[in-house]
């Protein structure tokens, strides 16, 4: 519901008279001033979605780069990007890491009710298919280390939840940096060819070869899955895609933390490249990654093919965060030497949407998705109680201008407000 004020209604609107009737009250709204829905949080973070969401959902998904939405966050962006941090969030709160369990590696819960069970009951999905990976990694001293582990899972929105969200949802989401081998394998800093696509292979696309190994990688032995990660995973889009062809509008959404951003872009460029976005009827699905806390993936080779290739890429970025400068500390987009080659130069790709948050008792926040969400609600609530101020500032100078302002009006504003407002 949006925020709003109740004042005395005023018989200007007929243009009769000037004197206030007690009739009913006028609700200036948030909508009414701005032109803008300004959300409320919600626990379940898609039951009340305003309708603006339907609307704008191709602008929210990154049709014009974010283009004006970014600096300020507009409302409905800021709400998407932690509705679609929660739904990555679930992939923690689902891991088992108790080495007793018989689930250990693997999600708690299954697929029909592991969103409920997380508190998400009203997220509007439904899942799939789970993910698992492999590092192509062996610590001797870690039992299972080699095995796949379950990453994330695939899922697709609901009737109820694609009427209010303009689209039907093909979402993906990935957890981050848990086991040991992960951490190795983030630290694989050396850039080799993608090579995803076997007719055209691209010498010059050059991805971190951990995160590579850790999407192309494939466990015989593994219990839960066959083939790689990205077996799974294009397998899965592409049967999804193909059931809902004739729906007019549909979206592919890959979100993921830290390890888990970089597997959502290398999803979202290894499905254009193959043209599994497109349909037979030769409309082209759109394809938005969604990145909170992501190191840079690959070179500007790989930046640019992105682009090219029309992968739509929001990084959610604490400035604070080391990981999001990595790899390529040194070797990067920023670095502008001619005797420095730029296929051996990481870059990012994507736009960037910077916050600032650091907690010198915890420095781990700094990377803590959690951090992330509770920051980004932070700023959202902040940014809609000094709009609901802003709006009652413009009611209150209307009002007063016209001369309309009853000492009981001024009253009631004054106790709202503070003493010293009106």
């Amino acid at each position: 519901m949006s925020a709003g004020i109740a004042l005395p209604y005023p018989s200007f609107f007929s243009g009769r008279s000037r004197a206030l009737r007690r009739a009913r009250p006028l609700i200036v709204t948030c909508a009414a001033i701005s032109h803008e829905a300004i959300p409320t949080h919600d626990p379940n973070p898609s039951p009340s979605l305003p309708l603006e969401v339907a609307t704008r959902w191709r602008d929210i998904q990154g049709g014009n780069n974010w283009e004006h939405l970014i600096q300020p966050l507009h409302p409905l962006l800021g709400r998407e990007i932690v509705r679609y941090a929660e739904l990555v969030n679930a992939c923690y709160k689902t891991f088992d890491l108790d080495p007793t369990s018989k689930r250990y590696l693997n999600c708690k819960h299954g697929k029909s009710t592991m969103l409920r069970d997380v508190g998400m009951p009203s997220a509007g999905y439904k899942i799939t298919k789970y993910i698992y990976a492999t590092p192509n990694i062996t610590i001797p001293t870690q039992f299972g280390s080699r095995g796949s582990r379950w990453i994330g899972y695939v899922a697709v929105s609901t009737d109820e939840a694609s009427s209010r969200l303009g689209r039907r949802d093909i979402l993906v989401s990935f957890r981050g940096t848990v086991t040991n081998t992960e951490w190795i394998t983030n630290l694989m800093s050396s850039l080799t060819p993608a090579r995803l696509d076997p007719h055209n292979p691209r010498p010059d696309v050059k991805v971190e070869s951990g995160f590579l190994s850790l999407y192309t990688s494939d466990d015989s032995t593994c219990r839960f899955n066959s083939g790689s990660c990205r077996q799974q995973l294009l397998s899965e889009i592409s049967r999804i895609v193909s059931k809902y062809k004739d729906e007019k509008e549909v979206s592919i959404t890959l979100a993921g933390h830290s390890m888990g951003s970089s597997l959502a872009l290398l999803l979202g460029y290894d499905i254009a490249e193959l043209g599994l976005n497109n349909t037979k009827s030769g409309r082209e699905v759109p394809i938005t990654v969604y990145s909170y806390g992501g190191p840079r993936v690959g070179n500007w080779g790989f930046r640019t093919r992105c682009e090219e290739l029309g992968v739509k890429v929001l990084r959610v970025v604490n400035v604070n965060d080391p990981v999001t400068k990595m790899p390529g500390v040194f070797f990067n987009e920023k670095l502008e030497l001619p005797w420095i080659s730029s296929c051996s130069c990481y870059a990012h790709v994507g736009v960037e949407l910077e916050l600032d948050f650091f907690k010198m008792k915890n420095p781990a926040c700094v990377h803590d998705l959690d951090a992330y969400i509770g920051w980004l609600k932070c700023a959202n609530k902040k940014k809609a109680k000094k709009e609901s101020v802003d709006i009652v500032c413009k009611v209150r100078d209307f009002f007063s201008s016209q001369n309309l302002m009853s000492r009981r009006c001024r009253g009631s504003i004054k106790d709202a407000m503070g003493e010293n407002f009106l």
